[in-house]
């Protein structure tokens, strides 16, 4: 029976980790452990080939062990890939709703409407764009010469004016994609 001494120096000599040397050491043990036998007088070539004999028998799971522990690490990390690319496709989706949304909102003001409203004096324009759904004026001024939308604007209603500006500034912030409609 190996000392546990021996035990000791022949795990640490094969590079394991404390720990790992202490459970192996334990499952070494075993029940015989308990009954300590005399030191025997070893020689020094034979205690080398004892070393490398245990260092031999149990290299394979100190392998297992490491490459279970590896498995694990590896695991977690691709959970946590997993929930990245969960959160990237949930704001992919948000993004493309809120560019397909601004789209709409431009193509609302037609080329042949704003056409119109480019060649019409801004107070005569003004109060037709009172008259008009806010969105569609504010997709129409948005698409005039900001000369032209700020004489517009500025013979507009107050309160309609400052509706179409805010509706102006919330299609090109692209953080308002799950706004409610600011009409």
């Amino acid at each position: 029976m190996i000392s546990i001494v021996s035990s000791k120096k022949m795990l640490i000599s094969c590079g394991l980790s404390a720990v790992s040397a202490a459970a192996l050491l334990l499952l070494s043990l075993g029940a015989g452990a308990a009954q300590q036998a005399p030191k025997p007088v070893v020689d020094p070539a034979s205690s080398q080939d004892e070393i490398r004999q245990f260092c031999t028998n149990i290299a394979d799971p100190a392998r297992d062990q490491r490459y279970l522990l590896q498995k694990q690490e590896l695991e977690k990390l691709q959970a946590d890939v997993d929930k990245r690319i969960a959160t990237m496709d949930t704001r992919k989706a948000e993004y493309e709703d809120w560019l397909k949304r601004r789209d709409d909102f431009l193509k609302a003001a037609d080329v042949g409407l704003v056409d119109i409203y480019k060649n019409m004096k801004p107070d005569a324009a003004a109060a037709s764009l009172n008259d008009v759904r806010t969105t569609t004026a504010a997709a129409i001024i948005m698409k005039l010469s900001a000369r032209q939308s700020s004489l517009i604007l500025a013979e507009m209603d107050a309160k309609k004016a400052a509706t179409i500006t805010n509706i102006i500034a919330s299609a090109s912030n692209p953080n308002t994609s799950k706004s409610k409609d600011p009409s």
